[in-house]
């Protein structure tokens, strides 16, 4: 869906409401994962359709955050600007959104010139008033990149006994899960140029919480009620008051940020924690730029935020000081909605580590957008972690949304579109005499009340409980029916079966609206079925008496409505489904195209078996006439076409996004090395991967792997459970950049091995290690000029 109302730009409006509508920005290092999507943007989304439902005048304000550490150190590891960076994951978070259905108003990004200009006017504001002070520090200073390094620029060994990692990054040892500051690691290397780095004097700017502390906690007691802040938001806050408020730095030797506009500070940015969330103004000026009637308009306008309970800090302590701070008439956050953990399966969801289901997966489960809102927000851990797990979304889709709800609505219109004699030929009936049928008014007294206990929950922002109290009135839908027996009714009582079917339209109509905010695909599909434009049904608004509507259902559809075609709402999930998903996004990400890449191989050696055989012609599968007709140009599947060289890896280092893989530099005989990307992290020692020789496939087609793209694959040699992994070795006298060759075959590789025709995948089940260790294609060894290739101890073992 993307921002909404790209035309009309909305501006807070005398005598309505208006609330201002912000979730945390989603950092630029990765795809996010379903935990991230229901913790900010999904429960933003669903309170700002609330809001619109109910007439309120809302804005949603969301985008990525793009300046920090993160963002300068991927882009030193990809070998492109942070910009580059910053694009290409800005797009991806988009796409991802407007698959969900994220309805912004201004979806937008930190790395802008409204970001420098709203982020220093507040920095300049700040200043003035004192509230900022200069203090001395040692940092890690590189002498060849002439700049100081922060900590995810600098590694080392791990200072804690008995670990001695020897990548250990400056924030914290991979290893040991030792936290760490930079100064701390011994035999620390700058990790762009790998020299060492030296101890030296700089100076930042701190922002002094304890001067602001006052105008704080009187901000907190006041809004904090106000505003109904959720308990785990005000446990958070109230532990940081009691520990005591500490000066934070608020200044970064980087170049990647908002620059510093002090003279003595020129070389430096804002830290990311204090420019970040002046990213919810900076984009609503790229928004409009009448931006302060909504930022500075504390008496007309409401600001909701919404994040995960690890953001809370920064939002109700960082900063509310830092716009306190500036003497101005801010708009401060009224309320605030933080959510726990939603885990995976038995662990937990992480970018890092790729583990979960990410939102990239969703599309390819095929599982239609509004069952994954359901879930995940039926799902929400509004009070404590929950657990997202296969069985329970296929629960929940078969037994709520298919038997409660689609089960209801279908029944109701199914029945209305029968022809005359069995039904109303699609024309809703009349019902003159509703008010005095004794079930009619049973229902619509109970459905009058759980309309009024979802406007409270909603407006509480209990996003659960509002969910739960509208499925609850499909619940009753159901026992209507069932109650009015209205089949029988329809032979037996054609005047009271009007009722209830006019009744039950007119219920169908409430869930639509009800449930947008939810599921807003489901809601257009049903106002479709009922023949009605949704952007003039959708609505709530106490203005126009919807509210109490509901307590009158057989007039909300008038007689003779003529409806459209009714057709079933959702599809029951299957168990064999249900279990290939669950084997399908199992581990990690690197576990899953290890398995992928299994099935590829296991698929190709079926055709090897039926259609190829090196060396030999095939046999026709058609008719000379056919061939004659038809000549193929793809040359024969031969060992031949794969460019296999002796290569040196020159510098070896563990992924930053991923445990399982490493990142090598290898020479294979070219003016520059090559960035290879592999899965040996639980089989090799990182000290074994330094300055050997190795075999290196190069004419595959460049894959990105976590965010690093290779360019080329090192062979290795597996058992028969995959236990032990161990590379294929040229002989010490192999020349780098030969290419290893194949006594008896001959002919030129191809310059990229084309993924579709699976020529890797076909050649490679007979690339094993034979009894003597050697390296073969079908009991061939791979030959260089000084001898055959080898494993150290692996016999019989898959080569790939």
């Amino acid at each position: 869906m993307g921002d909404a109302n790209q035309t009309a730009r909305k501006l807070p409006v005398a005598g309505k409401r208006n609330v201002l509508i912000t979730s945390a920005l989603p950092y630029v290092n990765n795809v996010p994962h379903l935990g991230n999507i229901i913790g900010c943007v999904l429960s933003a989304d669903v309170f700002a359709r609330y809001c619109r439902l109910r007439g309120y005048n809302a804005i949603y304000i969301c985008g990525t955050d793009e300046y920090g550490t993160t963002t300068e150190t991927k882009a030193i590891e990809e070998n492109c600007t942070p910009q580059e960076i910053c694009d290409k994951y800005h797009a991806l978070h988009k796409e991802v959104y407007d698959w969900f259905g994220i309805s912004f108003d201004k979806f937008g990004r930190t790395s802008t010139p409204e970001q420098t200009e709203v982020c220093q006017a507040i920095f300049n504001k700040l200043w003035e008033k004192n509230w900022l002070s200069e203090k001395p520090m040692q940092q890690l200073f590189c002498d060849t990149c002439q700049r100081f390094l922060a900590d995810r620029l600098v590694e080392g060994t791990c200072p804690s006994e008995g670990c001695n990692y020897d990548s250990a990054r400056g924030d914290q040892c991979e290893k040991c899960g030792k936290l760490l500051n930079p100064t701390e690691l011994k035999d620390p290397r700058c990790k762009a140029c790998q020299n060492a780095p030296r101890n030296r004097d700089t100076r930042h700017l701190f922002l002094e919480l304890p001067l602001l502390k006052d105008k704080l906690v009187e901000y907190i007691n006041k809004m904090s009620v106000a505003g109904s802040w959720s308990q785990n938001a005000i446990n958070t806050t109230q532990a940081w008051l009691t520990e005591g408020l500490k000066a934070r730095c608020i200044t970064r030797d980087l170049k990647w940020g908002v620059p510093v506009p002090h003279e003595n500070f020129e070389d430096k940015v804002f830290y990311v924690w204090f420019d970040a969330p002046i990213g919810y103004v900076s984009i609503t000026s790229c928004y409009t730029p009448d931006w302060e009637k909504w930022w500075k308009n504390p008496e007309n306008v409401e600001l909701f935020q919404f994040m995960g309970k690890d953001n809370v800090p920064f939002h109700t302590v960082m900063f509310p000081s830092t716009l306190l701070g500036t003497g101005e008439n801010w708009t401060l956050m009224k309320s605030i909605s933080v959510t726990e953990y939603l885990n995976y399966e038995a662990g937990k969801f992480s970018k890092s580590k790729g583990i979960g289901v990410f939102g990239n997966d969703v599309k390819d489960t095929k599982i239609p957008v509004e069952v994954w809102r359901y879930y995940l927000l039926t799902n929400r851990p509004e009070v404590s972690d929950t657990l997202f797990t296969w069985d329970d979304l296929q629960a929940k889709l078969n037994n709520e949304l298919l038997s409660n709800l689609g089960n209801f609505i279908n029944r109701v219109l199914s029945f209305i579109a029968k022809p005359p004699g069995q039904g109303y030929g699609s024309i809703i009936p009349d019902a003159p005499t509703a008010d005095s049928h004794p079930l009619t008014k049973a229902l619509s007294e109970k459905v009058g009340k759980h309309v009024e206990q979802y406007v409270e929950a909603m407006e509480k922002v209990k996003l659960k409980q509002g969910l739960k109290t509208a499925m609850g009135i499909s619940s009753e839908g159901n026992a209507y029916l069932q109650e009015s027996q209205f089949w029988k009714l329809y032979k037996e009582d054609q005047p009271s079966c009007s009722i209830v079917m006019k009744t039950a339209a007119g219920l169908v109509h409430i869930l639509a609206c009800l449930l947008e905010p939810f599921i807003p695909s489901f809601s257009v599909e049903v106002f479709k079925q009922l023949n009605l434009p949704p952007q003039e049904q959708i609505s709530l608004c106490d203005e126009k008496g919807d509210v109490d509507r509901a307590k009158r259902l057989w007039e909300i559809i008038p007689a003779g409505h003529k409806i459209g075609d009714p057709k079933p709402l959702f599809e029951e999930l299957k168990t064999e489904r249900v279990e290939e998903l669950r084997q399908r996004y199992a581990g990690s990400q690197a576990d899953r195209r290890a398995r992928a890449e299994a099935d590829v191989a296991k698929t190709a050696e079926q055709l090897k078996k039926t259609k190829i055989s090196d060396g030999k012609k095939q046999k026709p599968t058609k008719s000379a006439a056919d061939s004659k007709a038809k000549p193929t140009t793809e040359p024969e599947i031969s060992i031949t076409r794969l460019d296999i060289r002796v290569g040196r890896i020159i510098k070896a280092q563990k992924h930053p996004d991923a445990d399982s893989l490493y990142v090598e530099e290898i020479d294979v005989g070219e003016t520059e090395p090559r960035t290879v990307v592999s899965g040996l992290v639980k089989y090799i020692p990182l000290e074994e991967m330094q300055d050997r020789l190795v075999c290196v496939l190069c004419n595959l087609k460049p894959a990105s792997m976590r965010g690093i793209k290779s360019h080329a694959m090192v062979l290795a040699a597996s058992n028969s459970d995959h236990t032990k992994v161990e590379l294929v070795e040229p002989p010490k006298g192999a020349k780098v950049g030969e290419r290893v060759t194949f006594p008896g075959f001959t002919g030129e590789p191809d310059d990229v091995l084309n993924p579709k025709k699976k020529v890797w995948e076909t050649l490679q089940v007979d690339l094993r290690s034979d009894a003597n260790l050697v390296a073969c294609y079908k009991d061939i060894p791979l030959t260089t000029s000084a001898g055959v290739c080898k494993v150290s101890s692996i016999s019989n073992g898959s080569i790939r």
